[in-house]
């Protein structure tokens, strides 16, 4: 089954169809002593940073200063503003061939979907320029959701890790002050055979790039 376009952030404006923006053209990924009386006091939490743009990489910053990440030199940044007030902005990341690679919203307006039947998380990393800002820490994600017995792998930003520490999937929208950040990896291609080829494909070349795509995303 060809996995689906990721959606974790339902669109309450038809205006909102825009994130599609003639971003998808197919690629195919290759294929996760005493008691002390002292009182104890807490350490400092660590102040929030930015990771520096990675060797190659441009930086991109969304009209309002505050949202920028980086992509690849000879990527470009197609953005929409769908709505001025409330809010409403997408982008699609393009690749060199014109292929749609990461859609992102960043709005005011947005609701959450359900979850899936089981989701298996392959790999996540913190980010560190959203470190600070909301709270659980966003992450780089990448995972396999299974839907009615068909798995599709996703990648992207994600409200902490996609799955709790007691096993409870998370789906919880990106908060950065008082908007919704939605970042989703595009797969068009064939799926992965299985979660070896998937990770296989991450760990190579075009995965780590959209991963430090991800990792880049910075909040001020």
């Amino acid at each position: 089954m060809r996995p689906r376009h990721p959606a974790p952030i339902l669109l309450v404006i038809t205006a909102a169809a825009a994130l599609s923006l003639a971003a998808c053209a197919d690629y195919a990924p290759a294929g996760s002593g005493g008691a002390s009386t002292e009182t104890a006091v807490p350490p400092p939490s660590p102040a929030p940073t930015s990771a520096p743009t990675p060797a190659g990489m441009v930086t991109y910053t969304f009209p309002d200063g505050r949202l920028s990440f980086a992509h690849p030199a000879d990527w470009r940044v197609v953005h929409e503003q769908v709505s001025a007030s409330p809010p409403v902005e997408t982008a699609a990341v393009i690749d060199a061939n014109g292929a749609g690679r990461v859609n992102i919203y960043y709005s005011q307006v947005g609701d959450a979907v359900a979850g899936p039947d089981a989701r298996f998380v392959l790999a996540a990393d913190p980010v560190p320029g959203l470190v600070g800002h909301t709270v659980p820490t966003p992450h780089s994600s990448f995972f396999a959701d299974h839907v009615n017995g068909a798995v599709e792998y996703r990648m992207g930003l994600t409200a902490g890790l996609p799955v709790s520490p007691d096993g409870k999937v998370q789906n919880g929208p990106v908060m950065l002050g008082d908007r919704i950040l939605a970042a989703d990896v595009l797969f068009t291609g064939p799926p992965f055979a299985n979660d070896e080829a998937a990770k296989a494909w991450y760990w190579g070349g075009d995965g780590q790039k959209l991963k430090a795509l991800l990792m880049s995303f910075s909040y001020r």
